[in-house]
Formats: structure tokens, sequence, C-alpha cells
């Protein structure tokens, strides 16, 4: 299982704050995962539609595309930060 926990208008778009899936088999990576999270249903597409509007982090840091997802770990999907 994977803990998903979505922020601002990822959550606003995908409908929840978070989910807890089962990891699928051929799912190895950041982008993976958020590939398959785009099919699950509109709003996941519609949040998920530019990757350079989100930022991921797994088990609590930052994570790149390339960056590994595996059973168990938290992944936050989140708009970049900024401040002022």
């Amino acid at each position: 299982m994977i803990d998903l926990v979505y922020f601002a208008w990822v959550r606003e778009r995908i409908g929840v704050d978070g989910e807890v899936l089962p990891l699928p088999d051929d799912v190895a990576t950041v982008a993976d995962l958020l590939n398959w999270l785009a099919t699950r249903s509109p709003g996941h597409a519609a949040a998920l539609a530019d990757r350079g509007a989100v930022r991921v982090a797994v088990d609590q840091v930052l994570a790149g595309l390339d960056a590994p997802v595996r059973d168990g770990s938290e992944v936050a999907v989140f708009p970049p930060v900024t401040g002022g």
C-alpha cells in the first residue's frame, strides 16, 4: 500500500485529501506513480496534467520524477511553494 496525500488545488481537483492504494507492480518511480494516478479519474488527470506544476515528496523528502517509490511510502503531491 502507498499513502498518498494531496494539498491545495491538487486536493481540490482530485476531490480528496488523500488515499491509501495498493502500489501496482509496474510503478517504481515518482514518474510512474504520477502517470498511473492520472488514469484513475478525471480529477486526477486534471490535477496531474502539467507535471511542472506539481511537486512531490516521498517520505517527507522532496523528490524528483526519477525517485523511487515503494510499498509503504508516503507520497505528498502539492503545488510549488513560493514565498514573499
